[in-house]
């Protein structure tokens, strides 16, 4: 099962790689926000409210940052000239950019997730002054070195897996979740065996089970050998 930060869009290409499709397989989307089977049936989806926007996107002024909410079917940024992450991120989940004024974002809109987006440099300043305000209503988490990302405080890839695995009936130590970045330490956390990339950040490395080889070494497929196919 693919669990990502992206949209269900911006991982059919793989899906379609791997011959996964239908009711009975699943994704997690959205960083956990959103779980779905392949047919389109929406499992769970947790979402921001329209005050969430607001205070996210007033720090994104305060903190000097880029900042754009994802829906199901777009990305709206509010600042008219476009961060090139933007532009980046849109090309990758296949979402189109809409540009909006913050007045124009209306509190009946269905948001998935809310982003502050620019230079690394930018967000690593960010990533140490984010205000417990956030934090304490929020899930916030970096996923890459240019985003930083904030769902429903009941959003992540580790519940989101929990939610899925008890609705199959399996047990955590019969779960296997593979990552890198900090969107995935709580779903490495969660499953019995919890498996860091060799590229992954220290934070995962620390938390997982075992670490297998990097993305240039086909490092998924390396842990899924040793410990699925080996194993049967």
């Amino acid at each position: 099962m693919l669990c990502t930060g992206r949209p269900l869009s911006g991982v059919k290409p793989y899906l379609e790689q791997l011959s996964i499709s239908g009711s009975n397989e699943f994704a997690i989307t959205f960083n956990g926000a959103m779980a779905q089977d392949l047919s389109g049936n929406v499992i769970s989806h947790h979402t921001l409210s329209y005050e969430d926007f607001l205070r996210t996107e007033m720090f994104s002024r305060l903190l000097g940052s880029h900042y754009q909410i994802e829906t199901t079917d777009q990305i709206i940024a509010t600042n008219q000239e476009l961060s090139p992450y933007t532009i980046g991120e849109s090309y990758l989940v296949r979402l189109p950019i809409v540009f909006k004024t913050p007045e124009q974002i209306t509190d009946d809109m269905v948001i998935s997730k809310a982003m502050f987006v620019d230079h690394p440099e930018v967000i690593s300043k960010i990533k140490a002054n984010i205000p417990a305000e956030l934090t304490d209503r929020l899930y916030v988490v970096q996923s890459e070195p240019y985003f930083i990302e904030m769902m429903n405080k009941n959003a992540s890839k580790g519940n989101a897996l929990k939610d899925l695995a008890t609705r199959l009936d399996l047990k955590s130590d019969q779960v296997m979740a593979i990552g890198d970045e900090g969107n995935d330490l709580t779903m490495i956390e969660y499953a019995g065996m919890g498996v860091a990339m060799g590229n992954g950040i220290d934070e995962v490395k620390q938390a997982a089970s075992f670490i297998t080889k990097t993305n240039a070494e086909n490092g998924v497929a390396f842990a899924i050998n040793k410990y699925v196919n080996e194993a049967n």
